[in-house]
C-alpha cells in the first residue's frame, strides 16, 4: 500500500470516464476522481457507472475515491490528470491556488485550445501554475472512449519533453486492452490532437453535403499536409507524420462514427445552425473552439491552411457550407 501512487482525475465526461477505467486496471494506483456534479456520486458508488456519460463502462470502485472538492482531489495526488473540456478549464482550475500543482506531475488529455487565449491546455497550465515542461505530459490517441468501454484493443501515446516521465506514465495506463507508445514531441502531438478535430468537423460537413468517400480521402490527405505545414513552421522538428500519434489520430477522428466533431460537422453540413447543433449534441465538439484559435494564431505565421480557413468561415463567418466547400475543392490537391 505504501508504494501506491495517486492519480487525481479532473473531469467526468466520456473520455475521463474511459481514462478512469484504464487507470483503475493498474493495481498500484489509487484514483481521486473530481466530479463536477457531486449529486451524481451516490449513483457512481452504487452502480459503478457514470450516469451521464459512457454509462456502458463498468468501473472498479474499490480504488476510486470520488469528491466534488477540486482542492481535495488534487492535494495528495502524485499525478494530476486534466480531462476537462477546454472551454471550462480556466473556470475550473481557478478554484486552485497558484502553487497547487507544484511538485506534481501534470498530464493533459484534452484535444482543444483555451478560447480567446489561443493556447493549448498544457501551455496554459505551465504558464498559470508554474508547472515545468519536465513535469508535463500529453496523452493522445488514436482512441475513442466508446471502444475503451468495450475493451477493444486501443493505442495511446504519452508525449513529454521528459522521456523518463513519459515512460513512467505510459506504464500507469498500459493494460491488457491499451498499448502505449512514448514520444518527445509534446508540442507536435498536442497540436495534432487539437487540429485533427478541425478536420473531423470538415469531414462531417462534407458528409452532410453528400460528398462521398472519394472526396473525403482527398480531404483527409490534404488535412495531414496542412497539419505538417503548421507544425513545421511553428514547432520545427524532425517528425514522421505517418506515425500513430499523428496520422492514426487524424484517421480515427475524421472517419469514426464515434467522433463528436465529425457528428457536429455533419449536422452543420445538413443545415443546422452552430448553436442548434451544439444544443442537440449535448457534448463539446472541441473543433469548434480549436478552429478559431488556430485561425487567429496563424495570422502570425502565415501558413497555407485552406481547410482550417473554410471551417472557420462556415462556423464563425456564417458562410454557406456549400459555397465554402465549392471554393475549398478548387484548392485541394
Amino acid at each position: 500500500m505504501e508504494n501506491k501512487k495517486t492519480v487525481a482525475m479532473l473531469g467526468n465526461g466520456s473520455w475521463s470516464t474511459a481514462l478512469v477505467k484504464i487507470v483503475s486496471e493498474n493495481k498500484d494506483i489509487n484514483i481521486n476522481w473530481w466530479i463536477r456534479s457531486p449529486g451524481d456520486i451516490p449513483y457512481f458508488e452504487k452502480h459503478g457507472r457514470n450516469p451521464r456519460y459512457l454509462s456502458s463502462a463498468k468501473l472498479d470502485m474499490e480504488r476510486i475515491t470520488m469528491t466534488g472538492n477540486l482542492k481535495e482531489a488534487v492535494r495528495e495526488a502524485d499525478y494530476v490528470f486534466v480531462v476537462i473540456p477546454s472551454a471550462f478549464v480556466c473556470k475550473v482550475l481557478s478554484q486552485l491556488e497558484n502553487d497547487a500543482l507544484q511538485g506534481k506531475k501534470v498530464v493533459v488529455s484534452i484535444k482543444g485550445m483555451i478560447p480567446d487565449k489561443h493556447c493549448t491546455v498544457s501551455e496554459y497550465i505551465c504558464n498559470e501554475f508554474g508547472v515545468s515542461e519536465a513535469d508535463s505530459a500529453i496523452v493522445a490517441g488514436p482512441c475513442h472512449a466508446e471502444e475503451v468501454a468495450m475493451e477493444r484493443l486501443s493505442f495511446l501515446t504519452v508525449a513529454s519533453e521528459n522521456m523518463e516521465f513519459a515512460k513512467e506514465f505510459a506504464e500507469v495506463i498500459d493494460c491488457r486492452y491499451i498499448n502505449t507508445h512514448i514520444s518527445q514531441d509534446m508540442n507536435g502531438v498536442e497540436y495534432c490532437a487539437v487540429m485533427k478535430n478541425i478536420f473531423a468537423v470538415a469531414c462531417g460537413i462534407a458528409h452532410g453535403l453528400n460528398f462521398g468517400d472519394n472526396f473525403q480521402a482527398v480531404l483527409v490527405s490534404n488535412a495531414a499536409r496542412e497539419i505538417k505545414r503548421y507544425l513545421d513552421k511553428v514547432f520545427p522538428l524532425e517528425r514522421q507524420m505517418i506515425d500513430t500519434a499523428y496520422l492514426g489520430d487524424i484517421l480515427v477522428t475524421t472517419y469514426s462514427q464515434f467522433s463528436r466533431n465529425r457528428t457536429f460537422g455533419n449536422m452543420v453540413g445538413r443545415g443546422y445552425s452552430v448553436k442548434s447543433a451544439q444544443m442537440e449534441m449535448e457534448m463539446i465538439a472541441e473543433g469548434y473552439y480549436a478552429v478559431k484559435s488556430i485561425y487567429e494564431s496563424n495570422k502570425e505565421f502565415g501558413v497555407e491552411m485552406p481547410i482550417t480557413t473554410a471551417v472557420y468561415n462556415i462556423l464563425y463567418e456564417k458562410i454557406s457550407p456549400f459555397v465554402e466547400f465549392a471554393i475549398l475543392s478548387e484548392k485541394l490537391i
